[in-house]
């Protein structure tokens, strides 16, 4: 393994690692996601989050404290930190996770928190959802629930292009409830297939016919120009 590649497997991990310390210390927040750019005189560090100001802190008390913890704990050079809210926080599954996670935590019946984040996703456009929740739920053996709607990708290349998966968890006295968000974002799947209506087949049919019949009126003119030639 040269040097190099050696190099990026290090950032990787260290930047799953970051990842993993913001989703721990602000799922509260709605921590969605970073980004860690490194250049040769500082590392930013985009922090994405349904409410970014619980990051920030009064005062940015609380990024100074990021910031130091940054440095010293995970080695990041003169880090600078922005945090930053998520554009679509119905399409985004951590964001979700989290969110139906503090209600449970907060005392709201699984089932009902669980159809009012179904509908959001939804009703935000999206192809499909699916909420898996697990745990003790309703008695002392564990089980889980799930709730779907619309169309989720399990396989394939679409997983890769439109599904966004989170995985988040609730604390109880009763013991640990699991919960699972697979969101597939809205697009154009590419097995996509859709049936015209005779207006529109007729259209391109006609269509093919003019290129046709221009295509052939161009090879006659080159014909007779060559012949006169």
């Amino acid at each position: 393994m040269g040097r190099i590649t050696r190099l990026f497997i290090e950032w990787g991990l260290l930047d799953a690692k970051i990842d993993e310390y913001l989703a721990q210390n602000f799922y509260g927040a709605g921590y969605s996601r970073v980004n860690i750019s490194r250049t040769g005189l500082e590392t930013r560090v985009y922090i994405f989050a349904e409410r970014p100001a619980l990051i920030i802190g009064r005062r940015g008390s609380t990024v100074k404290r990021l910031q130091e913890t940054f440095q010293k704990v995970f080695s990041l050079e003169n880090p600078r930190i922005q945090a930053s809210i998520v554009e679509e926080p119905e399409l985004d599954a951590r964001v979700q996770a989290f969110r139906i996670a503090r209600a449970i935590e907060i005392g709201y019946h699984f089932r009902r928190v669980a159809f009012a984040a179904l509908n959001r996703i939804m009703s935000s456009g999206a192809l499909g959802a699916e909420i898996k929740i697990s745990g003790k739920l309703t008695s002392e053996r564990a089980r889980f629930e799930k709730y779907r709607a619309g169309k989720v990708y399990k396989a394939g290349h679409n997983v890769d292009v439109l599904v966004d998966r989170a995985v988040a968890h609730a604390l109880l006295p009763k013991g640990v409830i699991g919960v699972e968000v697979i969101i597939a974002k809205p697009g154009k799947p590419g097995d996509y297939i859709r049936i015209k209506n005779p207006d529109e087949v007729a259209d391109l049919v006609k269509e093919l016919r003019e290129r046709m019949a221009e295509e052939r009126a161009e090879k006659a003119e080159e014909v007779s120009g060559g012949a006169e030639a």
